[in-house]
């Protein structure tokens, strides 16, 4: 028995050992523990976008300028600011959304293509032969080209934290993954709804189809009659209605964003993107073992009705929608935040045996300035578990919980979505084999 005991403490003594060699001889050794002091940043601006009260915009501008080379994002926001840079409030552009995605471009076709078209299509495919555009979404799970963004967030974009802790980071820019022939480049989506002087300004911030005097969509198709509001009914160029007699000058708007990233190196380890979804309909067993991405139905927002008299006597208004998701592939969670909107009180993941995986709540502003206006989301708290603290199984079921109030009166157009990074391997494990073959074959020695 000492004899066993003594194997594995020589066991993992030696790997420890190498493991702090490896960072004694090592020249950029700091990169294992901390890389601030190499992280770089760029403040830019988006191309202009030009809102009137109660207008809107949404844009999608594609070849946005962004970090090139092969690097590791550490973290992305923005926000909407005027023409000479001060930051715009809520109550007057409501940031309904922006969005960043990823994108391979054919270098035969650069110059057909001018800067904002709207008809232009990503496509998601595994072959890039017949395709001009290809999205090259995140890990997952929505079907097809849905929620394929790296980044994106709403009127919470001020107050919600971002950056993605040491050594871990999202690489991009990897030669070895662009095609032959093509060029990664960036896309910003930017959805932004004027406010001033409309009649309500909660009923437009949600879309509602009876403000914007819309029955089709943005592609013409008539909407149904129990459509009562969303993102089909306040579409690019769509007018939310004022109060009478109303004028106001048109604003000239940027979303300006902030870019950290770090060189990549071999230190740095790896996290993929994951967004979901509680309007997801995918229906699952506890005995099916694989599901396919296109049987996935993510619908992205969704409806809260207003609640009984029976339940506002008792004080319980509150809407709760649950989805279960399967996720093929685990790891360690990094970060998870949720993405909700007016009325949302908070979201939790839960693990297929009960256990939190994370908690994020919204948060609202108390006052006029832009970062702080009263009755908006304003801040998603977000979880940075201790590395290797919180783990997803491969294959594991998880339980996505989105909790809206329903006190005073339904909320269309909401969302309940929730964002995570996992890291397939933990610091120690990644450092071991991406070093030298002495180190990656050190943990054979005693096998």
């Amino acid at each position: 028995m000492s004899t066993i005991k003594m194997w594995f403490a020589t066991k993992d003594m030696v790997i420890s050992l190498a493991i702090l060699l490896l960072v004694s001889v090592t020249p950029c050794s700091s990169a294992f523990w901390k890389t601030q002091n190499k992280v770089k940043t760029a403040v830019l601006l988006s191309p202009k976008f030009e809102l009137r009260p109660g207008s809107v915009s949404n844009k999608y501008y594609y070849d946005i300028e962004f970090p090139r080379g092969h690097v590791a994002l550490k973290g992305f926001t923005a926000e909407v600011v005027d023409e000479v840079g001060n930051p715009v409030p809520l109550h007057e552009t409501y940031l309904h959304h922006w969005a960043l995605f990823r994108y391979y471009e054919s270098k035969s076709k650069l110059a057909t293509h001018t800067n904002y078209d709207p008809h232009r299509v990503l496509h998601v495919s595994d072959s890039i032969q017949n395709s001009s555009l290809v999205l090259v979404r995140n890990s997952g799970i929505c079907q097809g080209n849905s929620l394929g963004q790296y980044y994106g967030i709403g009127s919470e974009t001020r107050g919600t934290n971002t950056d993605i802790p040491d050594p871990f980071g999202l690489e991009i820019g990897n030669p070895a993954e662009v095609p032959e022939g093509y060029e990664e480049k960036w896309l910003l989506n930017i959805h932004a709804i004027d406010t001033r002087g409309v009649e309500d300004k909660l009923g437009c911030t949600e879309c509602r189809c009876d403000l914007y005097n819309v029955t089709v969509n943005e592609y013409g198709i008539p909407l149904s009659p129990s459509y009562e509001g969303g993102l089909n009914c306040c579409y690019d160029q769509t007018q939310c209605r004022l109060k009478k007699g109303f004028q106001g000058p048109k604003r000239t708007l940027y979303l300006r964003y902030t870019a950290k990233w770090i060189d990549w190196d071999e230190y740095v380890v790896p996290v993929k993107i994951y967004i979901l979804d509680v309007t997801d309909t995918l229906k699952i067993s506890d005995t099916s073992s694989s599901i396919d991405s296109s049987n996935h139905d993510c619908r992205v927002e969704y409806k809260v009705d207003p609640c009984n008299s029976e339940s506002k006597k008792d004080n319980e208004c509150v809407d709760v929608k649950r989805t279960r998701l399967p996720m093929q592939k685990g790891g360690y969670v990094v970060y998870g935040v949720a993405h909700q909107h007016s009325g949302g009180i908070g979201a939790t993941l839960y693990g297929q045996d009960g256990r939190v995986i994370c908690t994020s709540m919204s948060n609202y502003g108390s006052g006029d300035e832009a970062g702080n206006e009263a009755g908006y989301v304003v801040g998603m708290t977000t979880c940075y578990p201790k590395p290797g603290s919180v783990k997803i199984f491969d294959g594991e079921k998880l339980t996505l919980e989105s909790n809206y109030s329903s006190t005073t009166r339904s909320h269309t157009g909401v969302m309940g979505l929730f964002y995570l990074l996992v890291a397939e391997q933990l610091p120690h494990e990644h450092y071991l084999t991406h070093s030298s073959p002495f180190f990656r074959n050190i943990n054979n020695v005693f096998n």
